[in-house]
């Protein structure tokens, strides 16, 4: 993790959630330790965080868990990263929005993500800003490829 992030625990995010006029409910409490816990396995899907529930005895539903996500994407608490298959996946917000969230390497095999905390496109980015006119907030690059695994089974 790079020194730009911070993890939060429930009570923090309870007030990021507070802020926006909504309550912490027993479900989103829920949900979101279940981020909190997790925070090694970036990435999760909708049907991973029920499937985590529910080994918990959960009997929260996937249908809310949908609706949980959504608002908590929304409200920025989660960030919503798309890899191009088809499936929604988040992760906590651990980055100030001034600053790059990380990037990701794709393998188009396996399917692995692998996180890239280092922001090569400042330069570029300032460039762009002063030639467009356009205020950059921020930005995402996904890099798709072969994994050292799939390479190494490749040859």
């Amino acid at each position: 993790m790079s020194e730009n992030r911070q993890l939060f625990g429930v009570s923090d995010l309870r007030g990021k959630l507070s802020e926006h006029g909504y309550k912490m409910t027993p479900q989103r409490k829920e949900i979101l330790q279940i981020f909190v816990e997790h925070s090694d396995y970036h990435h999760m899907s909708a049907e991973d965080v029920y499937k985590i529930l529910r080994e918990k005895d959960s009997e929260i539903g996937l249908a809310t868990v949908y609706r949980a996500l959504d608002l908590l994407s929304e409200l920025g608490i989660l960030v919503q990263v798309d890899f191009g298959d088809g499936c929604a996946r988040y992760e906590l917000n651990t980055a100030d929005p001034k600053i790059h969230h990380h990037h990701h390497l794709i393998c188009i095999k396996c399917k692995k993500v692998i996180e890239f905390e280092e922001d090569l496109l400042d330069e570029l980015e300032a460039d762009i800003a002063e030639k467009s006119g356009f205020e950059i907030l921020n930005h995402e690059v996904k890099f798709f490829g072969y994994c050292s695994d799939c390479r190494k089974k490749g040859d």
